[in-house]
């Protein structure tokens, strides 16, 4: 069987794994939980889940190189790589992987094009400026305690505390209130009980957890609550004060996170206050394979570029 390269895309949320050969097709596909070193529980463990699954009825021997990205790679890349050697040995390849952020790799899932800009808007934020598949530029991206200003966190971490605000008076009524306390099954309707489960839901799940009271603030500024509205107005306009910092780039604008790739009202809010047109972002697995063909210069510049069209494509 022909040689074979392994992308990894590992955000807050979730991890996702593809195999594929040097043509670009996909033979392997796994996934498993969250894998920033910053924030995941177990972020070596994600990673050796999907990998496994990825390979499984595959000879790893075969396995000539790896890309992963991580999300917190660039603000801790020690630890990043030391989490992604780990999962790589004990999925067999040998060697070791290459580890990049992992806005690169959604960038490079998006387009094959070699330069553009990136803006992630997820569990975390943050925007890149990229130039020949390498980030250049970065704009926020410093996890839910210090920025990350517009993501899901943030949001939820929003959305808590116009619900504290509301219940201790400070604040008019908003529909967030009782679903906030639905989401965080807080049955007494105190602040200090709100506030006893968000600290025990992230503790429990991490910062994630304030990431699942998104949709929640999404629904109710759909309903016309003017206090959710006003929380994904801020959000939108941090979200494109972050891209805009970056100056002028030439190239495609890939959106990328759950809360740019669906249709929410974030994502039409940011999409208005760009110039241009953006692109979702696809599978960034497959763009970590495609940064890990073009490395190694497998099947050389035009095929390496046509591997690259056929991963993000989803063929295979």
């Amino acid at each position: 069987m022909t040689a074979l390269v392994i992308g990894v895309d590992g955000g807050g949320t979730s991890t996702r794994c593809v195999v594929a050969t040097v043509s670009g097709e996909i033979v392997g596909r796994g996934y498993g939980g969250a894998a920033n070193p910053l924030s995941a529980a177990d972020p070596a463990g994600s990673l050796h889940t999907a990998l496994r699954a990825a390979l499984t009825g595959l000879d790893p021997a075969l396995v000539a190189t790896g890309v992963f990205g991580l999300a917190g790679a660039d603000t801790a890349p020690e630890p990043a790589e030391a989490i992604a050697a780990e999962a790589w040995r004990a999925a067999g390849p040998a060697g070791r992987p290459t580890v990049v952020p992992d806005i690169l790799v959604a960038f490079c899932g998006a387009t094959e094009e070699p330069s553009g800009t990136a803006l992630v808007a997820g569990t975390g934020a943050v925007a890149a400026r990229i130039e020949d598949r390498r980030v250049t530029g970065r704009a926020d991206g410093y996890g839910w305690l210090l920025g990350d200003e517009g993501s899901g966190t943030w949001i939820g971490r929003r959305a808590v505390r116009a619900v504290l605000a509301t219940l201790d008076g400070r604040a008019g009524p908003t529909a967030l209130r009782e679903a906030v306390l639905a989401r965080a099954a807080v049955d007494d309707a105190t602040a200090l009980r709100l506030v006893k489960a968000v600290h025990m839901g992230v503790a429990e799940a991490g910062p994630s957890w304030l990431a699942r009271l998104a949709p929640v603030v999404e629904t109710a500024a759909r309903a016309g609550d003017a206090t959710a509205t006003e929380i994904l107005d801020e959000a939108a306009r941090r979200l494109i004060g972050t891209v805009r910092s970056l100056g002028p780039v030439s190239g495609p604008l890939v959106l990328t996170g759950s809360l740019l790739t669906e249709p929410t009202l974030l994502s039409v809010k940011v999409r208005a206050g760009l110039p241009g047109t953006a692109i979702a972002a696809r599978d960034g697995a497959a763009g970590a394979a495609a940064l890990a063909l073009h490395a190694a210069g497998l099947g050389g510049a035009s095929g390496v570029l046509a591997a690259h069209r056929r991963l993000i494509a989803g063929k295979g």
